[in-house]
């Protein structure tokens, strides 16, 4: 008998494979009335989920691998990281596994309280997305006994095994982009110390501007968001030439508060971007940027905590894994 996958379920049930594996885990964002429908196409299919003695056609156990947020990651407008689950998920199908979702709230994190999908022991590997304390990472190697892979951030001493995007290179390219069209003048747009991502941009946009001779004056490296994610910019009195921003979503705002005070983008300054994503319901500003691949970043971690379940070496400790820089309309030609 072939073997019943989230698409084919999704298939009958007029539904994507994200709506139906957030049926079947618990997730929010089903109506009750669909997710009984759901389980009554999945039972009448014969599939069952990991946990309940889920089997593939090889007679081996499905896994269930825990995906981990902090909850600073989903402040306003900041869902990048559902969409990296989302597509998560959509991969885990392909790889014969499930994938559920705890926010990390930051008391948990504070208080060094460990994820209850970890303490339940309902999962066989952890995969912990965005940056967290030093402390709490230390202490959750210490507390759980499960495979942890870290998705979209690093620390040489604890998070070694680690999936991160190209974000120094990505940055250096970006900022190249901007001398390459005649633009010296730039300004930073980011919380270095938020998150290694973001300080490895910072560094990329650095050695650009070093290798240019330049000097980047202390008011245009810009604080861009508070400790618990929430974006806030302050321009600054002097205008640069052009905003080199950490995230798209910094970007477009930034963008949006230029145009209340009058000020149009690209004809009177400039504006990049990373990620190559603007949220639901944002408008599109055109903001050239740059694209991370995350539908490879999910795949690779999958793969590394699958291989760890496994008791295989998973490869590289970290894996950077490259993008694209995408032109759009921000920035003067």
């Amino acid at each position: 008998m072939a073997k019943v996958r989230l698409a084919d379920i999704a298939k009958v049930a007029g539904v994507s494979a994200v709506t139906v594996h957030n049926a079947i885990t618990g997730q929010k964002g089903v109506s009750d009335e669909m997710r009984a429908r759901i389980l009554e196409i999945a039972k009448e299919m014969g599939y069952r989920q990991p946990g309940s003695g889920a089997r593939n056609t090889q007679g081996k156990s499905l896994r269930c691998i825990g995906v981990v947020i902090p909850e600073r990651y989903l402040a306003e407008y900041t869902t990048f990281y559902w969409k990296m689950y989302q597509e998560m998920a959509l991969a885990a199908t392909e790889k014969s596994c499930m994938v559920t979702v705890e926010i990390l709230k930051q008391e948990m994190e504070d208080e060094m309280i460990v994820p209850c999908i970890a303490k339940e022991q309902t999962v066989d590997a952890l995969i912990l997305m965005g940056d967290t304390s030093r402390d709490y990472i230390h202490y959750l190697k210490k507390n759980v006994d499960l495979p942890i892979v870290f998705l979209d951030f690093y620390d040489n001493e604890l998070a070694k095994d680690a999936v991160i995007a190209d974000n120094f290179h990505g940055m250096y390219l970006m900022t190249e982009y901007l001398y390459e069209h005649g633009l010296t003048k730039l300004a930073f747009v980011g919380s270095i110390h938020f998150s290694s991502s973001i300080m490895d941009r910072y560094c990329g946009f650095s050695k650009a501007v070093l290798e240019h001779r330049d000097v980047t004056p202390a008011e245009w490296i810009l604080e861009d968001r508070d400790e618990r994610g929430q974006i806030e910019i302050h321009l600054p009195e002097q205008m640069p030439e052009a905003f080199v921003c950490n995230c798209d979503l910094t970007a477009g705002l930034l963008m949006l508060e230029l145009e209340k005070r009058g000020i149009s983008v690209p004809e009177d300054v400039s504006i990049v971007g990373f990620d190559n994503y603007l949220y639901p319901g944002f408008p599109d500003l055109k903001i050239t940027s740059y694209e991370i691949n995350t539908k490879a970043m999910v795949k690779v971690a999958l793969e590394k905590a699958l291989k760890q379940i496994r008791g295989a070496a998973s490869g590289k400790n970290m894996e950077i894994v490259s993008g694209q820089l995408v032109p759009k309309e921000s920035v003067k030609l």
